[in-house]
Order: structure tokens, then C-alpha cells, then sequence
């Protein structure tokens, strides 16, 4: 599977943003998604997760009710949506793959990542 992220950008606090993953290879609907992100000089973080089907989302604490994670199976590609955007959202987001729903939170089950897209929050 090979990953594709995009979408990130500039934008001010309370602002929103959709960032899009494209996957090409193998099923895409097989695959938990993710989303992850990584500030300047922190560790890399969860963020978001959709099962295979999109039947089920995961989020973390931090964006929940401001973040949604979606997909379309028939154009292989998983979305986040970002609203109410705060400058402590700057960072990196990678998107990922997994074959599995275990651990969902945690990157080191992810077996395929995509190259990251910058979300630069301004206050």
C-alpha cells in the first residue's frame, strides 16, 4: 500500500482545514486508517483512526468533536476534516495503515505511512 497525504496549509486559529490520503496497492477497504501527528520536538501522536468499513472511528482526547475521520472505499482515500483549528494543532500529519484493529492508538502497529503534510496554525 502506498500512501499519499495532502491538504495541509496555513490557516488561522478557528479556522478548518480537510487534509485527503490517497492508497493505492492492494484493498484499500481491508485497512484501519489512521492519522498521526508530530509537532517540532514531540513525539509522534495519535490522532485519528476509521476501520475498514468506516463503520467505526477512534479519536483522540485532544480534537475530538473538532476533528472527523472519514473515507470513501471507492476512491481509496481516507479524510480528516479539521474545524476550530488552535495554534497546539501545528504539527505534521501522517496518515497510515494497518491491517488490523488492535492498538489503533498506538503508530508502531501501522505498517504503511505516507509522506506527511504541514498544518501550520496561526494565533
Amino acid at each position: 500500500v502506498q500512501l499519499q497525504a495532502c491538504g495541509g496549509g496555513l490557516v488561522q486559529a478557528g479556522g478548518s482545514l480537510r487534509l485527503s490520503c490517497a492508497a493505492s496497492g492492494r484493498t484499500f477497504s481491508w485497512y484501519f486508517m489512521g492519522w498521526f501527528r508530530q509537532a517540532p520536538g514531540k513525539e509522534r501522536e495519535f490522532v485519528a483512526a476509521i476501520s475498514g468499513s468506516g463503520s467505526s472511528t477512534y479519536y483522540a482526547d485532544s480534537v475530538k468533536g473538532r476533528f472527523t475521520i472519514s473515507r470513501d472505499n471507492a476512491k481509496n482515500t481516507v479524510y480528516l476534516q479539521m474545524n476550530n483549528l488552535k495554534p497546539d494543532d501545528t504539527a505534521v500529519y501522517y496518515c497510515a495503515a494497518r491491517s488490523d484493529g488492535s492498538s489503533i492508538r498506538r503508530a508502531a502497529g501501522y505498517t504503511y505511512w505516507g509522506q506527511g503534510t504541514l498544518v501550520t496554525v496561526s494565533s
